[in-house]
């Protein structure tokens, strides 16, 4: 037999090949389910027939979405990272910047240190702040 072999290198490299295209098409697979549900601009039954046609002809379901709706699940992608950049953004902000009354309170500290308020009028300010 011409091909036969006893596994040589260039098997072992064919089979990692093709387990690794395997591996991205799987990952493909997912991300696309994934981009099916977070699409906003489908409808529930434009969804449903999106996931049955994936599911049930997966190699030419992922084929077709990708041709048809690649340049959406980019933009999804792009817009979900956007939001997660804003929510990490304002945690942040929140966390850094103090504010409430603990912050009101130092500031009308500043304002006494400087000689802007006098202790009776920072002792009824702070009075009136934690009430």
């Amino acid at each position: 037999m011409l091909f036969a072999y006893d596994y040589p290198l260039l098997g072992a490299f064919w089979t990692m090949f093709v387990f690794f295209i395997w591996i991205l098409w799987f990952m493909l697979l997912f991300r696309i389910i994934a981009d099916i549900f977070r699409s906003h601009d489908l409808s529930g039954w434009g969804k449903g027939a999106w996931l049955i046609f994936v599911v049930l002809a997966p190699f030419l379901g992922v084929f077709v979405y990708v041709i048809a709706r690649g340049k959406a699940m980019s933009q999804h992608a792009i817009d979900d990272a956007n939001a997660r950049d804003q929510a990490m953004s304002a945690y942040v902000r929140d966390a850094v910047v103090p504010s409430g009354t603990a912050d009101e309170i130092v500031k009308l500290a500043g304002l006494k240190d400087s000689g802007l308020l006098t202790e009776a009028e920072f002792a009824q300010q702070k009075a009136k702040l934690l009430a």
